[in-house]
């Protein structure tokens, strides 16, 4: 994704153009393979980034600091993954979604062949991961530019800010305001996610 092109075409929204005078713009950090991106997002999903972070850690640390196959990773024992501070659900998420991987069900190898919505419906087929932890996968590890994943709190979050709502935006309000951004709206969920974090002068 050409972030620079994305900035030039969001510019020309005149609450985002605030958002990009910021003197360090946000990044795009991918993970390394597909894999390793959806391992990470059953992770943190509803955890806080911090909490979230110390399990991904100690998950990699498990397995020599490095992501694991899909096959070594689907010969885990759950109990050994509950014990890295996974929750039973999480635990069996992550073996689903490896054994799915290993014997072919799932077809990470041509994902990257595939259009958004195809992605997605393939993704969604694995237990534990929905739309949200699929348009995670489609933004931090394919880098697909028109990503718009209003499931997630902190882009609800910078919607409300950016719209100076008294209460949490509604899907089709989200996906209205974000009309014009098309075709970088991965690009615009990374100013709101940055909006979002910004502490509230109101408390």
């Amino acid at each position: 994704m050409n972030l620079e092109e994305a900035w030039r075409h969001l510019g020309g929204d005149p609450e985002l153009a605030r958002l990009l005078d910021a003197p360090d713009r946000p990044r795009l950090n991918r993970d390394e393979s597909v894999f390793q991106g959806l391992v990470s997002s059953i992770v943190y999903q509803q955890l806080s980034g911090k909490a979230a972070g110390a399990i991904w850690q100690r998950f990699l640390d498990r397995f020599g600091g490095e992501m694991p196959a899909p096959e070594v990773c689907a010969a885990s024992d759950p109990d050994e993954l509950r014990a890295l501070g996974l929750s039973r659900q999480k635990a069996a998420y992550i073996l689903d979604l490896s054994a799915r991987v290993a014997d072919g069900r799932l077809p990470l190898d041509r994902i990257h062949e595939m259009a958004d919505e195809e992605a997605r419906e393939h993704l969604v087929q694995v237990k534990g991961i929905g739309i949200w932890t699929a348009d995670m996968m489609l933004i931090f590890t394919l880098g697909r530019p028109d990503i718009l994943p209003t499931l997630d709190l902190g882009i609800r979050r910078g919607f409300q800010r950016l719209m100076a709502l008294d209460r949490s935006p509604t899907e089709a309000e989200m996906i209205d305001r974000a009309e014009p951004w098309r075709p970088w709206r991965t690009a615009a969920s990374l100013l709101l996610w940055r909006l979002a974090d910004i502490p509230d002068p109101k408390g």
